[in-house]
């Protein structure tokens, strides 16, 4: 195998990054080996069995074997559905509230902390890079690193407009609000051979670190903010200990970004020139989720719907990722 063969060499670890990211790879290749190998054996199995006198009890256990084989061709049927380019990639979001005022804040953190929840649930490491609080409650905006095995595939349906109908916590006659999210998902990349950055196109601002108080309050100019001239693109960090660690994830948030802005333009001159192209509007979901007058969450591309709000929210996506992968898959997207 040729990253088996990269990874024997000599220097191979003269640059950490890259040598990590191919062993990630090579290790998540070997997984997919070992799956299919594993049921490949077991239909050996079974066709032999199938031709041979057996038990009541042999017949018992090999249904539940069935049930267990069921289980991982339903995995690796999954597996297949990620194939698109960055499937593979890490994950940046960039979580905006809309409208909806203090309400839509508060939702905004809703969906942090379902995502955060996603991550924790899946084994995935998740990292807040930036956060902007409210001034009464929840947040205006944050931006959260995920790394684990084909987390972009996972997630990249999850980009767009999620909204929320519930009864308000924040007035007093507790009415009926609709309030809106902007979720924005890209993938990490590295180096990007479409784009370039130059020096002279970014300026790099630092500023202190906001906190929570005590302790936690960064007392240096760490935060680092940094604004690319020719897009206008404005990315910050500031969670990191030190302004170079908060300046290489603002890099890579940037890169990621222009990235996404590249390939967006990109779809826009195809559409054009197959005559589909409709500006995008802001407030148009992809999601909603209502906690009142009836509990639902139903996505308006795929129609898949549940009416187990707690249990998306508490990060429980999975269907809600496979219905999209399916549906992209039937569309050609």
């Amino acid at each position: 195998m040729e990253l088996e063969d990269r990874s024997s060499q000599g220097g191979f670890w003269d640059d950490a990054r890259v040598a990590g990211e191919i062993m990630k790879e090579l290790e998540n290749l070997k997984k997919e080996v070992d799956d299919f190998e594993k049921i490949d054996q077991w239909v050996n199995y079974l066709e032999e069995f199938s031709l041979t006198i057996h038990t009541k009890e042999e017949e018992e256990e090999i249904e539940k074997e069935l049930e267990k084989l069921e289980k991982e061709l339903a995995k690796l049927e999954f597996q297949i559905l990620l194939s698109g380019e960055y499937d593979r990639n890490n994950v940046i979001l960039a979580l905006h509230s809309g409208a909806g005022g203090v309400d839509a804040q508060d939702w905004t953190e809703m969906l942090l902390r379902m995502y955060l929840r996603f991550a924790e649930k899946n084994n995935f490491k998740a990292k807040i890079i930036d956060q902007s609080r409210g001034a009464e409650a929840g947040i205006k905006s944050a931006t959260v690193e995920i790394d684990g095995a084909w987390v972009y595939g996972k997630l990249k349906g999850e980009a767009g407009t999620h909204r929320l109908v519930r009864l308000s916590p924040f007035n007093a006659d507790n009415l009926r609000q609709t309030s809106f999210a902007l979720v924005e998902v890209l993938p990490v990349i590295e180096e990007i051979k479409e784009v370039q950055i130059k020096d002279s196109d970014i300026r790099v601002d630092v500023y202190r670190s906001s906190g929570a108080g005590g302790q936690s309050v960064n007392t240096t100019d760490s935060a680092v903010r940094i604004t690319h001239i020719p897009s206008g693109i404005v990315v910050t960090c500031q969670n990191e200990r030190s302004q170079l660690q908060n300046k290489e994830k603002a890099m890579k948030i940037l890169r990621a970004k222009l990235h996404q802005k590249y390939l967006e333009e990109k779809e826009i001159e195809k559409q054009k020139l197959r005559g589909e192209y409709r500006s995008a509007e802001w407030g148009s979901q992809i999601r909603s989720y209502v906690l009142h007058p009836y509990k639902m969450v139903k996505d308006h591309r795929t129609k898949f719907e549940t009416v187990e709000p707690e249990r998306v929210l508490d990060g429980e996506l999975e269907e809600f990722i496979e219905s999209y992968l399916q549906f992209s898959a039937v569309a050609g997207k």
